[in-house]
């Protein structure tokens, strides 16, 4: 899910500085969760980028938002199964060279002390033999993204909540 995100900006990133989207790929940080505004790009640290405020006001949301705009757009028709399909096969062959051996940093949403209050959180991971091997930070964020992620904070903490009580409940 997260991977979705990942490649969601990316290309969004991409249109909006005028970038070929294959250059873009591994440059467009998203930390948080997978749902409205618990997605956070991190536009701030897109090396070589740069964004008015207004942009990042518009640009952020779009990246939040963009599921839902798919599944808008097919009026309830289905989902974005292609773009869900390129993630999934980004994932599993950053995890796969990860077995076999490379040391693979590619983010995920897993559990995680980075964020005080949030259980499981994506930042980036450190992927290798044993699976998830280092949960990183994030580093510095913009005053813009700091609060987006202290407002989203609360949210996502009671979708972790309430998908851990799920899963203790179906077993």
């Amino acid at each position: 899910m997260t991977t979705l995100d990942l490649c969601r900006a990316e290309v969004f990133v991409a249109e909006s500085q005028g970038w070929d989207v294959v250059e873009t790929q591994d440059k467009v940080p998203v930390i948080g969760g997978h749902a409205g505004v618990t997605i956070q790009p991190l536009l701030s640290q897109v090396e070589g980028a740069t964004f008015t405020d207004t942009e990042l006001k518009a640009l952020t949301p779009k990246i939040q938002d963009a599921g839902t705009e798919v599944v808008a757009a097919k009026a309830g028709g289905g989902s974005a199964t292609l773009s869900m399909a390129w993630a999934g096969n980004r994932l599993a062959n950053a995890v796969l060279r990860g077995l076999k051996g490379e040391t693979v940093k590619e983010y995920a949403f897993v559990e995680s002390t980075v964020v005080p209050g949030c259980e499981f959180f994506s930042t980036p991971v450190t992927i290798g033999k044993n699976g998830v091997e280092e949960v990183h930070g994030y580093g510095t964020l913009s005053e813009f993204e700091q609060t987006n992620l202290d407002a989203m904070v609360p949210e996502l903490a009671d979708q972790v909540n309430k998908g851990i009580k799920w899963g203790k409940d179906f077993e």
